[in-house]
């Protein structure tokens, strides 16, 4: 030990001491934390605390003990020689908070419009005591003068908002959601944390006097102007999202942990689902639970809803959010305020999130006006999903009624039964490994991105129920499920064939996406294979439009920008991407948590177009409240599935024929010894074995340096492929030799436990 530790230590010694009233009150801790620039978190961590410990020695409610309380109040020392108090004493907890002093060094905050703040309509309730009024939410810029307003008391309440100076650096600037609307002033979310702080887009803070949770929602709905505007005129304006951390949940009676882990909500008779009864607020079916919606119905055509996310029970599940839960609520919210202005404002899961931006960028009705009478009435939207309508039985889950009354529940159905669009699952087998092959070095993975939303690009899907048809001539234009044969066509044996999950290649007729038999076409048509489409039955849609464009076109750029954001851009090089690409998650987690988000918002919106009963008490055969929705469209997640894996299938033949040497001969498909395949196939990964650790040692590029047109192109858009991972080629080996699939743990990882 040197001797200034030795000092230190003895000075730590004698802090031990001090009693409890020479720290700075609870106000002024704060306003140093905020003054330096440092986050609860960082501090907790350095004093081996929680966050909340140190929420609530700055609220008040607790104090540090020793041996922490020495060096908290060591740090609290030197914080106060670096940023003295420049105005009055601070006010004690019991009171509220005024603004915070900004750092010396701290950039000027952004200041709000010259206008006047637009005033929340009058939602016909009055306020609980003790409300802040509209005025006391007006953000201020750095040394403007506000009037305190007046509570009903009489009591002069210092200003209930107020900017908070940045916490670390930001390293990419994120464009906050635009007030579009006088009622969404303050953005699409906020995070609520244990000492009443709000925390919302743009630095601003508001102070929730809110006690209870029937308080709160009155308290947001009247006075904290939050919401986002509609995503398509015919639309709805999104509902405010407030998030509860864990010193909030407790704040307001919630438990710890839910104890229903099935139903995931709280009991009919706990204290707050019934304190809501009694103010007249109500839930959805799914109760009071990760994600409750507590509304009143619509009066005067004025929405009356609030959702509520209670992140100690999960809310931001770490496999889309990563570890968003456990960041700083500013953090928090700058996560989420980004995605909600990208996306969507999330109601649930980034799956449930999905499929809701389906339906906000084409809702299914709009106002009509009757060119006989004048008055308005509700129209079909065109180009939308109007209705819930029935599958065909081979798009039907077994347990559904279409299903059902077909097959005995326990009926193993063939694939001449049941349409089987999934995404790949395929491995070579180990004997067809070429000796070339068992030569290199290194088993490369490649991925490509937002498979499913690039296949998602300008499909037509249908729009209407299926039609039956017995014998049909094959249409690549009508959307549907076909009864095909397509045994005959014969692909190199190394190859994944495309038109099954397993790669395997079918035995006979099965079931089909269009988009499936349509490559078949394709195949048949470009190689002159002596092979005829003819399909036994179909279920097409009379129909039918590209659907999902506004989806893709709103998740697209809101992926490209995100990934902008963080470094990765689409006019870099393949060297530059590959190098951007190996550290652009560390350089913002905020930025790289908005991308895994994204991310499971594309895979779980398309998972949802079939979703399954979640109920225990569901009888088999019986209807499920999913199946009430127009979004519930198998076939449309299967169109989009089929899509992906034969994009897949192209890019891989594209490559294969653009690295051997001769051409692949007319009337069959089979490549050279040398033709670059890959060894295994996860979704939308794919791994090739290589003499070089890079995607760039292995991957065909024309004479003039140009990647293969029609192969896997390197880059950041949609449909573009980057480095997954790799691995020594005996790992890659030994896991084929067992039957395992190498691209599941490319990256050194499960990639289903990844979310990948």
């Amino acid at each position: 030990m040197t001797y200034q530790n030795e000092l230190f230590s003895a000075v730590d010694a004698l802090l031990e001491q001090v009693a409890q009233d020479d720290l700075p009150s609870p106000a002024e801790r704060k306003r140093l934390r905020e003054a330096a620039g440092l986050s609860q978190a960082q501090i907790a961590m350095a004093l081996g605390t929680r966050r909340e410990a140190v929420g609530n020695w700055e609220a008040g409610r607790t104090e540090p003990r020793p041996p922490k309380r020495a060096a908290y109040a060591r740090l609290l020392e030197g914080l106060i020689a670096r940023f003295p108090a420049t105005g009055t004493t601070a006010p004690e907890p019991t009171e509220t908070p005024v603004a915070v002093t900004d750092a010396p060094t701290a950039p000027e905050p952004k200041a709000m419009p010259a206008a006047a703040p637009p005033q929340p309509v009058s939602t016909g309730r009055s306020a609980e005591p003790g409300f802040a009024t509209a005025s006391q939410h007006t953000p201020r810029s750095k040394g403007a003068t506000a009037m305190a307003p007046v509570g009903r008391s009489g009591a002069i309440r210092p200003p209930a908002s107020r900017r908070a100076a940045p916490k670390r650096p930001i390293h990419k600037p994120v464009a906050a959601p635009s007030a579009v609307d006088g009622h969404f002033t303050n953005g699409p979310v906020g995070v609520l944390d244990g000492d009443g702080s709000l925390y919302c887009v743009d630095s601003l803070i508001l102070d929730c006097p809110a006690k209870t949770i029937s308080a709160l929602v009155e308290w947001v709905l009247s006075e904290a102007q939050l919401g986002a505007a509609r995503l398509h005129p015919s639309g709805k304006d999104a509902d405010p999202l407030i998030v509860l951390t864990t010193a909030a949940a407790e704040r307001f009676g919630l438990p710890e942990r839910l104890e229903d882990r099935r139903g995931l909500r709280l009991p009919e008779d706990h204290k707050v689902v019934k304190q809501l009864a009694r103010a007249r607020w109500h839930l959805t079916k799914r109760g009071f639970g990760p994600w409750a919606r507590v509304y009143r119905p619509t009066e005067g055509g004025r929405r009356q809803c609030v959702q509520l996310a209670v992140l100690p029970w999960g809310a931001l599940d770490t496999r889309s959010w990563g570890s968003t839960d456990q960041m700083e609520p500013a953090d928090i919210v700058r996560v989420l305020g980004t995605y909600a202005s990208r996306v969507i404002t999330p109601c649930g899961s980034t799956a449930v999130s999905g499929l809701e931006a389906m339906t906000a960028l084409r809702p299914p009705t709009r106002a009509v006006r009757d060119e006989r009478t004048g008055d308005w009435a509700s129209g079909p939207v065109p180009g939308s999903l109007t209705a819930a309508v029935d599958p065909a039985p081979a798009e039907a889950p077994d347990e559904h009624p279409v299903a059902a009354a077909l097959y005995p529940r326990g009926h193993q159905r063939t694939v001449a039964e049941v349409l089987d669009e999934e995404a790949y699952d395929w491995i070579r087998d180990p004997q067809l490994l070429t000796d070339a092959e068992c030569e290199q070095t290194f088993a490369v993975g490649i991925d490509v991105n937002t498979a499913f939303l690039a296949a998602a690009n300008r499909l037509v899907v249908g729009l209407s129920g299926p039609v039956h048809v017995k014998a049909p001539t094959f249409n690549k234009t009508t959307p549907g499920s076909w009864l095909v044969d397509l045994s005959g066509i014969g692909l190199d044996p190394r190859l994944p064939n495309p038109f099954t999950p397993h790669g395997i290649r079918p035995d006979g007729p099965a079931w089909y996406a269009t988009p499936t038999v349509a490559y078949a076409q394709e195949l048949i048509d470009t190689f002159h294979l002596p092979v005829q489409i003819r399909p036994l039955e179909a279920w097409i849609r009379t129909r039918s439009g590209p659907y999902l464009d506004p989806w893709y076109k709103r998740i697209g750029e809101a992926y490209k920008a995100t990934m902008a954001d963080l470094g990765v851009t689409s006019d870099l090089s393949e060297t530059e991407f590959l190098d951007a690409m190996e550290h652009h998650k560390a350089s913002d987690p905020a930025l790289a948590a908005v991308l895994s988000a994204m991310k499971s918002t594309v895979k779980g919106g398309i998972g949802k177009l079939r979703e399954r009963p979640k109920s225990i008490k569901h009888q088999y055969g019986k209807r499920w409240p999913a199946l009430e929705r127009p979004t519930w469209r198998p076939d449309i997640r299967a169109a989009v599935i089929s899509t992906a894996r034969v994009n897949m299938h192209r890019k891989i033949l594209k490559t294969a024929l653009a690295s051997q040497q001769a051409s692949a001969p007319s009337g069959h498909l089979t490549l050279d010894q040398d033709a670059l395949l890959p060894v295994a196939l996860l979704s939308d990964c794919a791994v090739y074995f290589s003499d070089g650790p890079s995607p760039l040692d292995f991957l065909p590029h024309t004479t003039d340096g140009m990647p293969t047109r029609g192969g896997f192109l390197l880059g950041v858009s949609p449909g573009m492929v980057k480095h997954e991972g790799t691995q020594e080629l005996l790992w890659a080996m030994q896991m084929l030799d067992e039957g395992r699939n190498p691209a599941r743990h490319i990256k050194g990882i499960d990639a289903a436990l990844d979310g990948e």
